[in-house]
């Protein structure tokens, strides 16, 4: 139950921080996603066994967790959740691709491990991006921002009542297992016939739940779209900060940027 309380808390954590005052809660949504979308399209961009040239993408998820004061532990731990689905389903490259790859001088290993380094860079690079860009932004304006930038407006009414729905979800969850707790005081886990019995009165309770709070919505006028708390206004600070970003991830993509520092922290310039 702890568990569960901790996870309803922290998705409510993301709303709060975006409604903090900053610099960088107060930029336009759609700058903050066109610049997470250049950077997520050139992390996908990259071959599988890449690993160094993807490294310095990771300034801009840190950037935004520092401008817009998202915990890191907070990330880490979103990070962490998702993590099992990844680190299993990446774990058969290195059966099956038994390939070596030099990846220094005379030292050479099975590229399927380095595939699966990559993998693991890539969900921690992309994940920890989204984290952020809703921490600092807030999901309302995020969906209003896509749909705003040409995005279909029935996949966006999905996606923010599926997120707004989870709270529903969280909620009911907690009341059940609370209640089961109660009538067997001692039990730590559910039997399995409990807990089928626990899913599918969940099932009928989120139904029930779901179909009144659309009634209430379409009641205070809901047509398709969430009310957001700060107008839109794309400004020259959005526009720089959009074209920084994706100079930045450009630069990345097609310059060598670990080399290029190294060979400046060498003094080999040329």
């Amino acid at each position: 139950m702890a568990s569960l309380d901790t996870g309803a808390l922290e998705l409510g954590a993301l709303d709060a921080i975006s409604r903090l005052d900053s610099p960088m809660q107060r930029l336009d949504p759609r700058a903050k996603l066109l610049a997470t979308t250049a950077f997520l399209v050139t992390v996908v961009s990259w071959g599988r066994y890449e690993i160094v040239g993807l490294l310095p993408l990771a300034a801009f998820p840190l950037f935004l967790c520092a401008a817009g004061r998202v915990p890191l532990g907070f990330v880490a731990r979103k990070l962490l959740i998702a993590a099992p689905f990844v680190l299993v389903l990446g774990a058969f490259n290195p059966i099956f691709d038994t390939a070596p790859r030099e990846i220094a001088a005379g030292i050479a290993i099975p590229g399927g491990w380095i595939s699966y380094l990559s993998i693991v860079l890539r969900f921690a690079l992309t994940v920890a991006a989204a984290i952020a860009l809703v921490a600092v932004t807030g999901m309302n304006p995020v969906c209003s921002a896509a749909e705003r930038l040409g995005a279909p407006r029935i996949f966006v009414a999905q996606l923010a009542l599926l997120y707004r729905y989870l709270f529903v979800l969280a909620a009911q969850t907690q009341r059940m297992q609370r209640a089961a707790a109660l009538r067997a005081p001692g039990r730590r886990r559910p039997s399995i016939a409990l807990f089928g019995s626990l899913v599918g009165h969940l099932l009928l309770r989120t139904l029930d739940r779901a179909q009144r709070i659309h009634l209430a919505m379409r009641c205070r006028g809901f047509q398709g779209q969430m009310p957001l708390l700060r107008p839109m206004r794309f400004g020259l600070a959005d526009a720089a900060f959009v074209a920084c970003w994706v100079a930045f991830v450009a630069a990345v993509r097609f310059f060598d940027l670990p080399a290029l520092l190294g060979r400046l922290a060498l003094g080999s310039w040329g």
